[in-house]
């Protein structure tokens, strides 16, 4: 078992100057809580060989150093989730690559596979030393096998944020895999990298991949599916394998992998909206991390494009944006996140997405965490565990009818005024806040929350909310149909099911595993039926 004081201690970094994004008091999210600190980089300080990494001894000291600065900041908690964790942790069944199912030429993130990544550390305390290193730049080396193919030098550490620090040690932690951290050209079925995500508040283990599949069908998206993950011979069970936002997922896409690439961090208080701060890039380096080289010409498209979407009249916008923004690929974004209420996205937070801006110089945006999506809200049950009791809307059509016409457009030129702050629950003073969540969402909810400009500028131009309104229609029609989602939901749960109910280092029971399908089943009716209903 892990000692509380090396947690505790390791963990407890502070925000370095200018590095957390402000978010305001009483903002949506974690009330009062601080932005989450940016990576710390300590590998220069501890490289005695130059190599650019650190190996055993160099880590050692590493350790030594960051257990001996306590300072303010958040660590893994050592309880549990109000009890949510599935008992006391034991270890897991042992695997080798005997006991497991090998695959051939199958695409690494096809759905029917369920692939075995054994990762074997250097020490039996690997889960300390990741702890230790959580939001630094250092990576712990592992030797990775997969398919019987051995991936010698993989980088790994423990990634996320309140999946990182609402989870305790021993109980499991999202996973980054580097395969090219010391051999440049090494890859995994062509990937670099690997995210291995836990499933936090999502016992069922679909939501990512329900979300992510759904938006490929209406923009660029992750690719996301299972993998049974193996360390030092001990199985930790299922995680979601989800694509990384990078160089390839880019190619993949675009066909190049010139241009610039912004993540915009999970944040309690979001803030990163794409408000319009001045000229100085210094405010935006504060919320945008940006991922490619850190060029003066990509902050400076950035910045014109917020200024361009904040001060432009609402009858020019749409000109004036469309060559430096992919316009519906927005909207369809927002719609998507609207529609199957991601309780974690941009109109809530304004953080948790990804910025490319391409080589012709237009702007794309595209989803990054997805693991609240289909969101009961704050008063309809737990996350994931017995559905919310409680009837459809009035006069809703039944499960499955077809979604009525839109309604007719204004006139040609009009501008209309735009009073949706709030949502049928919205809480007051937070425009767009949590307490709207749920299957009553209001798609129209935060067009005069100028936090978040991409809503509330867009959608004041009647010709591009009316093009919103056609897309959360379509999507709905599409993605909240449970005749669509049940074979999908059966099988891909099928896949994973003998694993979860082994698994020993989960989240959740089992029995949530089960009951999550119900509870997911009954936001889609009812999101279905209150968008059926709906009057623009």
């Amino acid at each position: 078992m892990l000692a509380v004081a090396v947690v505790v201690s390791a963990f407890a970094q502070v925000p370095r100057a200018g590095q957390g994004p402000p978010g305001p008091p009483g903002g949506p999210g974690f009330q009062g809580a601080p932005a989450m600190p940016r990576e710390r980089a300590i590998v220069a300080q501890f490289d005695k060989d130059k190599d650019g990494r650190l190996n055993a001894a160099e880590r050692k000291a590493a350790r030594e150093f960051l257990a001996s600065q306590p300072a303010g900041g958040r660590g893994p908690m050592m309880m549990g989730r109000g009890g949510a964790m599935a008992g006391p942790v034991e270890p897991g069944p042992r695997l080798t690559a005997a006991d497991v199912k090998t695959y051939g030429n199958e695409p690494l993130y096809h759905m029917s596979t369920l692939r075995t990544i054994f990762l074997e550390f250097e020490a039996d305390d690997w889960e300390a030393e990741l702890l230790a290193f959580n939001n630094t730049d250092v990576d712990v080396p592992a030797t990775v096998t997969v398919d019987r193919r051995t991936y010698r030098d993989v980088g790994v550490h423990f990634r996320g944020a309140s999946s990182f620090f609402t989870v305790p040690a021993g109980r499991k932690h999202s996973l980054n895999l580097s395969m090219d951290f010391v051999h440049g050209n090494q890859r995994l079925r062509g990937y670099s990298t690997l995210n291995l995500l836990n499933s936090h508040v999502d016992p069922t283990y679909l939501r990512t991949v329900l979300y992510l599949e759904a938006a490929r069908s209406y923009s660029p998206a992750p690719k996301a599916n299972y993998v049974r993950v193996v360390i030092n011979g001990e199985s930790w069970g299922i995680y979601v394998n989800t694509q990384q936002f990078n160089r390839e997922f880019i190619n993949e896409w675009y066909k190049t992998t010139d241009g610039a690439r912004w993540k915009v961090p999970g944040s309690p208080g979001g803030r990163a909206g794409l408000e319009y701060r001045g000229d100085d890039p210094a405010p935006y380096k504060a919320l945008y991390e940006i991922k490619s080289k850190d060029d003066p010409k990509a902050w400076a498209a950035l910045i014109n494009l917020t200024r361009v979407l904040n001060e432009t009249p609402p009858e020019q916008l749409e000109k004036a944006l469309a060559p430096i923004l992919d316009v519906d690929g927005a909207l369809k974004f927002l719609a998507l996140e609207a529609t199957l209420v991601n309780d974690d996205g941009y109109w809530v937070r304004a953080s948790d997405y990804s910025i490319y801006l391409d080589p012709k110089g237009r702007f794309h945006l595209f989803p990054h965490d997805a693991n609240e999506t289909f969101f009961m809200g704050r008063g309809g049950g737990p996350r994931g565990g017995p559905p919310a009791r409680g009837g459809m809307p009035p006069g809703a059509p039944p499960p499955g009818a077809a979604l009525p016409p839109p309604p007719p457009p204004p006139p040609p030129g009009a501008v209309v005024e735009l009073q949706r702050g709030l949502g049928p629950q919205g809480a007051p003073g937070r425009p767009g806040g949590r307490g709207a969540a749920g299957p009553e969402l209001d798609p129209l909810i935060g067009l005069t929350d100028s936090t978040k400009p991409l809503r509330s500028k867009l959608l004041a131009v009647p010709a591009l909310r009316e093009r919103y309104m056609g897309y959360v229609r379509d999507i709905a029609a599409k993605w909240l149909d449970w005749n669509v989602l049940a074979p999908k939901v059966a099988r891909y749960q099928a896949l994973i099911a003998a694993d979860v109910k082994t698994d020993t280092r989960k989240l959740d029971t089992f029995e949530a595993f089960e009951a999550g399908v119900e509870t997911l089943r009954t936001f889609v009716e009812r999101r279905r039926a209150y968008l059926a209903t709906y009057k623009d």
